[in-house]
């Protein structure tokens, strides 16, 4: 199977966004994380996004050139994204944030009008590279209900969070409220298949395994009442909290047919660990709890995140192979916008055909 090196991909996406009028800093750090986001497993929130994305902002659904502003409380910051790409607000929080634990123990930074922030986890790992603690959470519009409900009811509203291990790879954790993602049930649309029970409902509040039924109809929430009690709580803190006047804007709460959906709330609630706990008794601890759960796993267990990284340095080993509808989703787009996709030219040893998605 042939791959893609991970350079090459970047750089055609970026060639994507800036022929979308996004500024070429902006455009390459979307492309970077996207990109990081394929190769870390998130396959419903990588290459795949890149059509809706161009989608929303030829729609202005989201801002290619916004001017982000801030504004700093004791112990918070509310971020205006001006309905900035998420890949470009989120990184921006994730900054804000870690220069405020410079003077501060902990901090949270509201995002307003935000886009698609996509996999939560990237941001979270990102913030967790750099040393600190960091939750993520972002609201969307309604997806989610319970069987028998006339409608969504809230969003399915992701929630992440990222901690260091010393010696090791970050503990990154990234869910949706939802059974399963809705990029997944968009992914069996796109290829005409099933998806499991259990996953949605139709428009009827009816169990359904019809792909294209499950978009009309919402999702089903994880553990029941359980998954729609986070999905609140995300809501008052990406949503109530991070309020504009914009945010009571019905737009707000329209669900696209791509599923990125701009102008959207957020948080990012950073800690700086030292601040509470000794360098060395938090390295202790962490290594303590973390040999502690892998030893009662066996062999076969692993902490959040550590599959995610290994499929990253393999990828950036051995490159990406993306699957054939993600692929020719991405030639056609490129033949739209005169940025042709580029040939693969890495070939992958057999034992790393498949690149699989994260849990």
């Amino acid at each position: 199977m042939n791959a893609h090196p991970a350079a090459t991909l970047e750089r055609w996406t970026a060639a994507i966004f800036e022929a979308c009028d996004v500024p070429r800093d902006d455009a390459a750090l979307t492309a970077a994380i996207l990109v990081r986001s394929e190769m870390r497993g998130y396959k419903t929130h990588g290459m795949t996004r890149v059509p809706s994305y161009v989608e929303r902002l030829r729609s202005g659904d989201f801002n290619p050139r916004p001017r982000l502003r801030h504004n700093s409380v004791p112990g918070g910051i509310v971020l205006d994204a001006d309905g900035a790409i998420g890949q470009v607000a989120g990184p921006h929080a994730v900054r804000l944030g870690l220069e405020a634990l410079r003077a501060s123990a902990s901090v949270m930074v509201c995002v307003q009008a935000c886009g698609h922030l996509g996999a939560l986890g990237i941001h979270a790992l990102q913030a967790a590279e750099a040393g600190a603690f960091c939750m993520v959470g972002q609201r969307t519009p309604p997806v989610l209900a319970m069987p028998g409900f006339a409608r969504p009811a809230i969003g399915h509203n992701p929630i992440a969070f990222g901690c260091p291990v010393p010696g090791a790879d970050p503990v990154v954790f990234d869910v949706a409220c939802s059974v399963a993602a809705r990029g997944h049930i968009l992914m069996a649309a796109q290829r005409g298949e099933p998806i499991p029970h259990g996953w949605a409902v139709d428009q009827t509040g009816t169990p359904t395994t019809d792909a294209e039924r499950a978009l009309l109809g919402a999702l089903l929430p994880m553990g029941n009442h359980k998954g729609i009690g986070i999905a609140m709580m995300v809501e008052c803190l990406a949503g109530a909290i991070a309020a504009s006047a914009g945010s009571l804007d019905p737009e707000r709460n329209v669900v696209r047919a791509g599923g990125a959906v701009g102008r959207q709330g957020g948080f990012v609630l950073l800690v700086k660990i030292d601040a509470f706990s000794e360098p060395a008794h938090f390295a202790e601890y962490m290594t303590q709890w973390t040999g502690a759960y892998l030893a009662a796993g066996g062999d076969d267990a692993r902490l959040p995140g550590q599959r995610a990284a290994g499929l990253e340095r393999r990828a950036r080993a051995d490159g990406i192979a993306l699957p054939a509808a993600t692929e020719q989703e991405l030639i056609e787009l490129g033949a739209r916008l005169g940025v042709p996709f580029p040939s693969p030219s890495l070939q992958l040893a057999p034992s790393h055909q498949v690149l699989g998605e994260t849990a």
